[in-house]
């Protein structure tokens, strides 16, 4: 498995948990709640704080284990990135539409940021699924 292999599974896997823990966490609170009520600014921010500061982490421990193949990267490598961001990018572009829509039909802040939180952690998936794939069936 190469190391940018390796990448795009730390990021997807980061992903999916730090995303999941956090709507279980703020979701929880919904059913009879006020959502205005609901403090879903301090746990998004750390969720995206961790997120971030995992999948650094998890890439310099991926990088430490199999130091030789660290840097290394080639034509497909490159490619299997661009496509995956490309998708990525399509997918956050459509995923976007909905915060957009809850924003002009005037939807409560809390409605707003889950979903454009949700968009982004959708268009990362996407974004290391498509990479994933190419690399286990080639591009």
């Amino acid at each position: 498995m190469s190391a940018e292999e390796k990448r795009a599974w730390i990021y997807a896997v980061v992903a999916v948990g730090v995303s999941a823990v956090y709507f279980v966490t703020v979701l929880s609170q919904v059913p009879g709640a006020d959502v205005a009520q609901i403090a879903y600014v301090r746990p998004m921010l750390t969720a995206i704080g961790a997120g971030i500061a995992l999948g650094i982490v998890a890439s310099i421990a991926a990088a430490v284990v199999s130091p030789r193949e660290a840097d290394r990267t080639d034509e497909r490598d490159r490619q299997i990135h661009r496509l995956g961001e490309y998708v990525g990018f399509y997918v956050m572009s459509i995923a976007a539409i909905v915060p957009l829509a809850l924003t002009m039909a005037g939807v409560a802040h809390f409605w707003i940021a889950n979903t454009l939180y949700l968009a982004f952690v959708l268009a990362a998936l996407a974004s290391s699924i498509v990479k994933i794939v190419s690399y286990r069936r080639g591009i």
